[in-house]
């Protein structure tokens, strides 16, 4: 990773997992790092180890609960009051959920995965053009393959069984998607800001301990034998983030089947990801859910 002495990186989900790892190093590469997760108890647990870690670490904290819209528009209020912003990393997310709703009434994941970071994004954009040289990485999943349609169904109506599995999988493609579609909105734009996206492949962290049921059992069981620690599990991120790349990139790791080993380039081989008129419905739809607009 270069020296990021002098950039502001803000990084959601920080406070377990995948969330740790990129946010402690980005602070041990030099960067101002903005911590963002729903829990202000587990914000500052999370400050005093990378503080441990990293002695000198530049760190500040911001509440925001990405299943709740008011609460994405508050705490990227108060980011904004930080000043122009070098990498936002969209990684908070969650996994294969029973069905439930989101504060504004969105099915849990697609509305936490996608459509919180979506707003974010887009309210946090003017500070990100702002640094002059900006990026926005999502963290999508090879989860992504799963997913046999676009979400494009209103958010707010369950009008078909649901798959807590199927639903993550749209959820993870939607990310996909946004990532292609805001780096072709930003050149189209002229502004100075990149979009990149990375997937984990197979790592042991806290969001698989959270699927319940038989199949989440077994998950967390498999994975803790298999499943390659959330330190490596971070390394495609942060080569999205920091590394010298094309817009609309997308790391994954290098091993077989993409689950484990270092960060390369990797594809995907989903027809959504590069359908113009899918890549439009969804924005639409976003822009419609949540109130944003982005150039």
């Amino acid at each position: 990773m270069p020296d990021l002495t002098g950039k502001r990186t803000l990084v959601t989900g920080v406070t377990a997992g995948l969330g740790t790892s990129t946010a402690t190093e980005l602070a041990r590469a030099g960067a101002e790092v903005v911590l963002v997760a729903r829990s202000a108890s587990k914000l500052a647990a999370t400050t005093a180890a990378i503080s441990a870690e990293v002695p000198g670490a530049k760190l500040s904290s911001v509440v925001v609960d990405l299943a709740d819209l008011s609460s994405v528009r508050r705490g990227a209020a108060e980011a904004a009051q930080l000043g122009p912003i070098d990498v936002l990393v969209n990684n908070a997310g969650v996994m294969a959920l029973p069905y439930s709703r989101t504060v504004d009434g969105f099915e849990m994941q697609f509305g936490t995965n996608h459509l919180g970071p979506f707003l974010l994004t887009g309210l946090l954009l003017p500070q990100v053009v702002a640094s002059g040289n900006g990026r926005v990485v999502s963290v999508a999943s090879h989860a992504h393959r799963i997913a046999r349609r676009v979400p494009l169904d209103d958010p707010r109506t369950q009008t078909r069984r649901y798959s807590r599995w199927g639903s993550y999988g749209e959820s993870k493609l939607a990310n996909l998607m946004f990532v292609v579609e805001l780096e072709r909105r930003l050149r189209a734009a002229g502004l100075p800001v990149d979009a990149q996206a990375a997937h984990p492949g197979y790592s042991a962290t806290e969001l698989v301990g959270k699927v319940g049921g038989v199949s989440g059992w077994f998950m967390h069981t498999v994975t803790r034998q298999i499943g390659q620690k959330a330190e490596y599990g971070a390394l495609p991120t942060l080569m999205a983030a920091t590394a010298d790349l094309p817009g609309a990139t997308y790391v994954g790791p290098a091993g077989p089947g993409q689950m484990g080993g270092l960060p390369v380039v990797v594809r995907t081989r989903r027809k959504f990801v590069h359908d113009a008129a899918a890549l439009s419905a969804l924005w639409d739809l976003s822009e419609r859910a949540t109130g944003v607009r982005f150039p």
